[in-house]
């Protein structure tokens, strides 16, 4: 079984020494974020990245998205960032929203699904955010088997994963509802998944950001 560690905003420092010490030895770690729990791993070790495609049994064409907790960390996955990106960012980050990027040539292809492209949200879930603002950027996918549902609690994660995984943290139940929209800018938007951010909201967004 994984061990579980309740969050604690006094005990956050040594939570994330912890994290960071899983991560560092290519372990997997399942953590709450705004919708639902995810899975972390090193995004930057294409052995740990494997390693969840397996636990999750997801297929390889479909690429893996990041989490980051600080605007800084972006430099660390892409070299561009598109006019309608910023936009985006300046309106919805921190929030649910995933937008892809062309990913730098050095990241695993089994994260990018040799797409070019990475996924990446800034997360809003305060627990989250400073555990990534200590340990850096971290895969996001959801906590459960491909084509599962998702878990909302620390303890649907353990008993969906088991002894897959390493570690969890555990903050409570997450609020669920519609997962993180995600989007390609790299010409018009795209909408590859609407969730949580709407097509009203980036439309209206577009908007008002153009009438300025």
């Amino acid at each position: 079984m994984p061990t579980i560690l309740s969050y604690c905003e006094q005990e956050y420092p040594r939570l994330a020494r912890t994290v960071a010490e899983t991560i560092e030895q290519g372990g997997v770690v399942g953590f709450p974020t705004e919708t639902y729990y995810g899975l972390g791993v090193n995004p930057f070790n294409s052995t740990a990245v494997g390693r969840l495609a397996q636990i999750k049994g997801r297929p390889d064409h479909k690429p893996i998205l990041v989490l980051i907790g600080t605007m800084d960390h972006l430099s660390l996955l892409t070299e561009s960032v598109p006019p309608t990106a910023a936009l985006l960012m300046d309106v919805f980050w921190p929030g649910p929203l995933t937008i892809l990027f062309p990913a730098k040539p050095s990241l695993p292809s089994a994260l990018t699904a040799g797409t070019g492209m990475v996924g990446v949200r800034l997360t809003s879930c305060s627990p989250l955010q400073n555990i990534l603002k200590y340990v850096g950027p971290l895969t996001g996918t959801s906590a459960n088997r491909s084509g599962d549902l998702p878990a909302t609690t620390a303890a649907e994660v353990v008993k969906t994963l088991g002894s897959e995984i390493d570690l969890v943290i555990d903050g409570g139940t997450t609020p669920g509802g519609a997962p993180s929209t995600v989007v390609d800018v790299r010409e018009t938007i795209q909408i590859i998944r609407e969730g949580a951010v709407t097509r009203a909201m980036l439309q209206t967004a577009l908007r008002m950001k153009n009438q300025n």
